[in-house]
């Protein structure tokens, strides 16, 4: 390079001034994220710098559904093979107990819904049975159960409503864990002492004249507010003749409904079809529309009932998604071994990290605070 040249390079330099510093990484906050992974572990994560920092070793194989202990000190996992539950305490990071119902020649399995004692004293479970016969397995009916956790047995079978056995249940314990909560066509309720029906809340009479019932095939969110369940319903409308998408937050000690609708219904596969996550304040959440080659991301403004924007982006084919400790992040995850990063606001992807191992569970965010 001659000296002309050098010297016309220096001037540009000069002239085009520093290199622009690398932009600043957004961070979802400080907790710190658990998530059930194989082959047989929870993963721990630290928010703030996005690395996993340990791991919860089980023995009962891989987690398939987790929830969190009203008191958040507990893990209760029910493995991958339906059978055998595990404790997990999340302080000492170790698995404390492990059970399963069946013996000998019968097992039991057990389905997705089930829900802990605030107190810790047992768990709801919905269960059926199937002994091994010489020429045949004979199959039980669905069984709800009180399974005692310091006995390690069950202590009573629920009688289920109006004598109608179910698959599938979605089940909540009251803040201070005296009555349950059972959602069907109507919201059955339980004291807990004898696991009785005290009363009924007949939410499926419409919400308001000539409105449809509120379908309650939408799980609740894990972290709304003790007491509470909100989740995405569906209603039929009269008129029209189709089915409507609504938000609902049901205040199961007031019976009070606060349901504001959204549009039309979107396709349903099992339970994956739509899902929310509702962001720290409770003032929005974030809603993730699944369906074969067509992803959306919902901003719902939860204080004012709008629905602010539907974002399409390229998702995957199963998926499940959780909002930062900060409400600025959204996580992604489920199937596969990576996490995608989104912006909560433009819903950019920001990044991936990578683990090494498939998730499994549900992911929680637990803050110190909480």
């Amino acid at each position: 390079m001659t000296r002309r040249a050098i010297l016309a390079f220096l001037a540009l330099a000069v002239l085009a001034g520093p290199p622009p510093a690398p932009a600043e990484k957004r961070s979802g906050g400080n907790a710190t994220l658990y998530v059930g992974a194989r082959p047989n572990r929870i993963l721990i994560l630290d928010e703030a710098t996005e690395s996993v920092t340990g791991e919860i070793a089980l023995r009962a194989g891989a987690p398939g559904e987790m929830i969190l202990s009203g008191d958040r000190r507990r893990f209760y996992i029910v493995a991958h093979d339906l059978e055998t539950l595990e404790v997990v305490d999340i302080a000492a990071r170790a698995s404390v107990d492990v059970f399963r119902l069946g013996a000998g020649d019968t097992r039991v399995r057990i389905a997705e819904g089930i829900a802990a004692d605030p107190k810790g004293r047992f768990l709801i479970l919905n269960t059926r049975a199937a002994t091994k016969r010489v020429d045949r397995f004979e199959i039980g009916p669905a069984t709800l159960v009180q399974y005692d956790l310091e006995e390690h047995k069950v202590s009573r079978t629920i009688p289920w409503p109006d004598a109608q056995e179910r698959d599938e249940v979605q089940v909540l314990l009251s803040p201070d864990g005296r009555l349950m909560y059972l959602f069907a066509e109507d919201v059955f309720i339980y004291e807990t002492e004898g696991m009785t029906q005290v009363d009924r809340w007949e939410l499926s009479k419409p919400v308001e004249p000539g409105f449809g019932r509120l379908d309650f095939a939408a799980q609740g969110d894990s972290d709304e507010e003790p007491g509470f369940y909100s989740g995405l319903f569906s209603v039929q409308d009269p008129v029209a003749k189709r089915r409507i998408l609504g938000m609902a937050r049901i205040d199961l000690v007031g019976k009070a409904v606060d349901f504001w609708t959204l549009g039309p219904d979107v396709p349903r596969n099992r339970g994956r079809g739509l899902s929310v996550s509702i962001a720290p304040g409770r003032l929005r959440a974030h809603g993730l529309v699944q369906d074969i080659g067509h992803y959306e991301f919902w901003t719902l403004d939860l204080a004012n009932h709008r629905l602010l924007s539907r974002t399409e982006f390229k998702g995957r084919p199963r998926m499940r998604h959780k909002v930062s400790s900060n409400g600025k992040l959204i996580y992604v995850y489920q199937a596969g071994n990576t996490i995608d990063i989104y912006d909560a606001t433009s819903y950019r992807l920001l990044r991936t990290l990578e683990l090494d191992g498939e998730t499994t569970t549900q992911m929680f965010v637990l803050s110190s605070r909480k």
